[in-house]
């Protein structure tokens, strides 16, 4: 059974933790004071209430998860005893190199060195270790305690070790591990769902539709299929003449921008960010930030049940 190390506590890296020690494995969580730490706790504890008010954790299974789970502010402390060590550290690339290469003296050469970057490249994360084939992407996805998807990328040198046990791990931890093959900017997933938000970006600058109703087109709309049938599936299901002959002549009108469009710049630059500053495409008032979020949790919860058979 592999012993786990997660270094950060965010966003990303106290939700792996819980889903480490959900399965039952050891884990040190790392962060950079005692105060990130703090914070990083009290964030999965809220997570640890909303799984005991859906019935999906017991008393003792949220007491079991924590008393799995030790914290310290040391990256040394943290991956003493670790077999395999997880990166959830700002997206910064010089940030991970220099991690990564700080990793590979103070590991042993048979422990795993994952990052959960989210698309930067795992070869140059890896251009500095001493040894590379142990180095791998397992790209989590927000919320990473409730979305399945982790997304196993290589890069030039990560051997087959490194996959397996990536799959053997996640496995465990009842994730939906996916094998990126081969290196590319923004890996599976943020390509598909950066290629929807191109041509929801390009629909809403030409007038074409409101936000809101090219929101409702996905969640109503195709939205609704893709839980059970993907792209390729939906396009065997429909009958592959009828997309090909769709694709022939909509291709070409689909937006071809390299970069945000006027709307989504001008939101950023005044300073208007979405649901962390208030407002963004949506007017993010208490209310409706909580309406939403909320019902977004309720939903994965759902599916979370119904995967976990509940």
């Amino acid at each position: 059974m592999e012993r786990i190390a997660v270094l950060g506590c965010g966003t990303m890296g106290h939700s792996i933790a819980l889903n480490a020690a959900w399965a039952g494995l050891s884990v040190k969580m790392q962060g950079i004071s005692d105060a990130d730490l703090e914070q990083g706790w009290t964030n999965m504890l809220k997570k640890l209430e909303v799984m005991l008010d859906n019935g999906i954790l017991s008393d003792s299974e949220a007491g079991q998860i924590q008393g799995n789970i030790k914290m310290t502010t040391s990256v040394e402390e943290a991956v003493q005893g670790a077999t395999f060590v997880i990166e959830a550290v700002p997206e910064n690339i010089q940030l991970k190199i220099e991690l990564f290469k700080r990793l590979g003296v103070i590991c042993g050469p048979d422990v795993i060195l994952a990052s959960n970057t989210s698309g930067l490249s795992p070869t140059e994360i890896a251009s500095e270790t001493a040894h590379p084939e142990r180095t791998v992407v397992t790209h989590f996805w927000n919320p990473a305690h409730l979305i399945p998807l982790v997304e196993v990328v290589r890069g030039e040198k990560t051997g087959d070790e490194a996959v397996e046990r990536s799959f053997q791990l996640l496995k465990q931890m009842k994730k939906k591990p996916i094998e990126v093959k081969k290196e590319v900017p923004g890996f599976v997933g943020n390509r598909l769902q950066y290629a929807l938000f191109r041509e929801a970006q390009y629909l809403l600058e030409e007038g074409i539709a409101s936000k809101e109703d090219i929101d409702d087109a996905v969640t109503y709309g195709i939205g609704r299929r893709l839980p059970v049938s993907g792209p390729l599936m939906t396009a065997d299901m429909g009958g592959l003449d009828v997309f090909s002959a769709i694709s022939d002549y909509l291709f070409q009108h689909l937006s071809n921008a390299e970069g945000s469009l006027p709307t989504l710049k001008n939101l950023v630059a005044k300073k208007k960010l979405g649901d962390k500053t208030g407002e963004g495409y949506y007017d993010w008032n208490g209310d409706f930030s909580r309406e939403y979020n909320q019902k977004r949790e309720a939903e994965l919860i759902r599916f979370l049940k119904k995967d976990l058979g509940i």
